[in-house]
């Protein structure tokens, strides 16, 4: 056991050496990914039609390639879907993640190569270990085993060899075996269609075991570590698990959960991991824990594109590669990736906390934000304004949704309308929404000119909705679980609206 660790410490050690490289020359490192991509791109079909021959390097890739989005990859993907070879990537693509992220009507499908299995997901897996060891040398997690709390959605046949299913589940279906014997519970209960079904077992099923690691969205592990709760008769997850460590979550901003988190785990001992990953690839893993920045990896065969966010909004689809980025400005996320999706436009925005190493924070998603009256929120802002006000009011969040209200009438405001959902609810409400809404005010400078002396915006509307409500709201639209969640902020109505409806029927 002894010459297992030290093999395990050394080939840690190894790879942070190589990640501080590679930091070291990121315009080399992406440069290089760019060349192989466009290799195996050039015989596609795709790069047929986008004469990848004359690319020589990256203003020529920009001239032949423009930005896409999933409608307008989707006929492309359709077709390899039904078993079309050399479309837009060189090798058969036998999976595909079925993603939709929050609540949109229609599920995408996105491409997951071999390539991108091992040398992007699976790679990261082995990274944010390596980085948590770097960090803690005396870290205990590989004596004990893993818990993911991945997706709801078990492997479907397509055609052929060809499967879809949520990305977790395609991971899952192909881990290697030392793997597989790190993590609980058995793959039976992860792949498991039925969310309500699967948290049950889950939660019965894992009770035993020697869990050091728990991996997951952080709403749904809420939902776990309840029901646990429920069964155990505790509310301490150390007294189930003594040797529990490490919680890694992504997907969402932590910021709003981390007092919850606290609650249910003493801080003792207790360590958290973020990371940035995706149906689309794995982007970023936390290597500072005193930092909240996430660096950016660049040799898990992504190429990085950013389109300043104003500049999106207002059509122009203009994007930049990494020697360009400045600190603290807003991007749309470009990514061109080892399963074929090139220039694509994720939907997610960033911003740069460092460029020495390139370090981000994500803060949003490209359609979700409020600017109705030009006030220019965007779910970072809220997520620190709501992990505030819990701290004041020694309340704990589940999850929370906000929307304009627009001007009624001729001398009418307009306003923020705020559903939200408690683990533990403050006693005054209203004292909670001042803070939040003084805490909104320093965090956004035309937050706070709008409100100013109530002249365009009023204080915030709120609903405190009963626990449960938004779970069973996704459940009535079937995106229970995995990488379903509330969409935080939008510029309309049409979330809210519907979430009122089903309350109210």
């Amino acid at each position: 056991m002894g010459l297992f660790n030290n093999i395990f410490k050394w080939l840690i050690l190894d790879r942070v050496r190589q990640i501080e490289y590679f930091n070291s020359w990121p315009f080399e490192v992406q440069g290089k990914v760019l060349q192989e991509l466009i290799e195996h791109g050039s015989l596609t079909e795709w790069g047929l039609k986008h004469h990848f021959s004359k690319i020589t390097d990256y203003h020529s890739f920009v001239s032949q390639v423009p930005i896409q989005d999933y409608n307008s990859l989707k006929p492309f993907i359709e077709r390899m879907i039904e078993g079309q070879s050399n479309i837009l990537w060189d090798d058969d693509i036998l999976w595909f993640s079925k993603s939709s992220g929050t609540t949109e009507d229609k599920s995408k499908f996105i491409p997951v190569s071999n390539q991108s299995i091992q040398d992007c997901h699976f790679k990261a897996g082995k990274d944010m270990y390596s980085m948590y060891y770097n960090n803690i040398p005396n870290a205990g997690i590989i004596n004990g085993k893993t818990l993911p709390i991945g997706g709801s959605h078990k492997i479907v046949n397509v055609k052929n060899n060809i499967k879809c299913g949520d990305l977790s589940a395609i991971l899952t279906e192909n881990l290697p075996y030392w793997a597989e014997a790190k993590r609980v519970p058995s793959k039976e209960i992860a792949l498991m269609g039925q969310w309500d079904e699967k948290i049950e077992k889950m939660a019965h099923s894992v009770l035993a075991e020697p869990v050091t690691c728990i991996l997951g969205v952080p709403t749904w592990t809420v939902v776990l570590i309840r029901r646990i709760f429920e069964i155990t008769g505790t509310n301490n997850l150390k007294e189930i698990w003594p040797d529990l460590e490490l919680y890694i979550h992504g997907g969402i901003s932590f910021e709003p959960y981390r007092s919850l988190f606290n609650q249910f785990i003493p801080k003792e001992g207790m360590n958290y991991l973020e990371i940035y990953n995706a149906s689309e690839g794995f982007f970023a893993i936390q290597d500072n824990p005193s930092s909240d920045g996430l660096l950016l990896m660049l040799d898990y065969g992504i190429f990085y594109e950013f389109i300043p966010l104003d500049d999106f909004h207002q059509g122009k689809m203009t994007a930049i590669p990494l020697q360009e980025v400045e600190l603290d400005i807003n991007y749309a996320l470009v990514i061109t990736t080892n399963s074929g999706l090139w220039r694509y436009v994720i939907g997610d925005t960033i911003k740069f906390i460092t460029l020495k190493p390139f370090r981000i924070k994500i803060t949003g998603r490209t359609s979700h934000f409020i600017n109705a009256f030009g006030e220019e929120v965007v779910i970072e802002n809220t997520d620190k304004a709501v992990a505030y006000a819990c701290q004041m009011t020694d309340s704990y969040l589940m999850d929370y949704t906000v929307c304009p209200i627009y001007f009624e009438g001729q001398n009418g405001k307009g306003g923020h309308q705020w559903l939200i959902e408690f683990e533990k609810a403050p006693n005054d409400i209203q004292v909670f929404f001042e803070f939040l809404d003084t805490k909104l005010k320093s965090l956004n400078s035309d937050y706070e000119a709008k409100r100013f002396n109530n002249m365009a915006i009023g204080f915030p509307v709120y609903q405190v909705l009963k626990k449960g409500t938004f779970s069973d709201w996704l459940r009535s639209q079937e995106k229970m679980g995995g990488q379903h969640k509330i969409p935080r902020l939008s510029n309309n109505r049409q979330y809210v609206e519907q979430i009122l409806a089903f309350k109210n029927h």
